[in-house]
């Protein structure tokens, strides 16, 4: 169980505000933070991570006290059973993949088990000897997965993990986060302005505005699956076609057909929160 009570000063385009969230989260629950830019969503992990210094309040995470205020109880980051994937994915550009996991990993029980282990479940076996700058965005967002893994945390922090990716990419991804999540039965907490993502993924939702907690519950619920036509731009290797849907919008997708041609799809449209 996870026990919080954070509150920090922000300094936002509407002003100064203050973050001040309290929550209790269960064991295995996966919770999804939402809201617009500056609402304190990534302020609110870096606190629990450690990155940053609360004004006031209290993490407790199971009998663990990470931080209080009222006797200045603090547990540095390196301290806490926690992983966590930044936007930018932030691996060393000089080590390959099996030695960011390993950097990752040290001072735990049994570190080889461990990454390999991690290396077969994110299909990453075959790339473990190769630096970063030569891997794809959804190579490297497995690879920082892995290596927040190697931890053995208890708590899973996610900051937009999958919103610099590709649609097909980020969806491929998202059944890879679900897949993890109840692999490892972690606790985790995802940043994500995607409805649809969250639905996937979230068993509930806090909405931040401005530090404060707009609403926190259930997410909602997908939309009913809707067929649309789309048109043909490209073919793909591996058998995917580039496909433009109504509104310029364009996909990818597993499929046959010519150039120009048209096809139809059925999507599943999740509604805003």
């Amino acid at each position: 169980m996870l026990d919080f009570h954070l509150l920090k000063a922000l300094h936002t385009a509407a002003g100064p505000r203050t973050l001040d969230v309290r929550l209790t989260l269960a064991p295995g629950e996966l919770l999804a933070l939402s809201g617009p830019s500056g609402a304190g969503k990534t302020t609110l992990l870096r606190l629990l991570a450690g990155l940053d210094r609360p004004d006031d309040g209290f993490i407790q995470a199971a009998s663990q006290t990470w931080y209080r205020a009222e006797n200045r109880q603090w547990l540095p980051p390196q301290q806490r059973p926690l992983g966590f994937v930044f936007q930018d994915y932030a691996l060393f550009p000089n080590m390959t993949v099996r030695e960011n996991l390993a950097f990752a990993a040290t001072g735990q029980p049994q570190p080889a088990r461990t990454i390999s282990d991690l290396l077969e479940s994110l299909e990453l076996t075959e790339l473990a000897g190769r630096r970063p700058a030569v891997l794809s965005g959804g190579q490297q967002q497995r690879v920082a997965l892995a290596r927040a893994l190697a931890r053995r945390p208890r708590l899973l922090l996610l900051d937009e993990p999958l919103s610099a990716l590709d649609l097909s990419t980020r969806l491929r991804l998202q059944q890879v986060l679900a897949d993890v999540h109840r692999q490892f039965e972690l606790t985790t907490i995802l940043i994500s302005h995607d409805p649809a993502e969250i639905a996937r993924l979230a068993t509930r939702v806090l909405e931040l505005e401005l530090g404060q907690v707009r609403r926190l519950g259930p997410p909602a619920a997908p939309a009913a699956p809707a067929k649309v036509v789309g048109r043909v731009l490209a073919g793909l290797p591996g058998g995917r076609l580039r496909v433009q849907l109504p509104g310029g919008i364009e996909i990818e997708v597993a499929g046959q057909a010519g150039v120009g041609e048209e096809v139809a799809l059925v999507v599943e449209v999740a509604p805003p929160l």
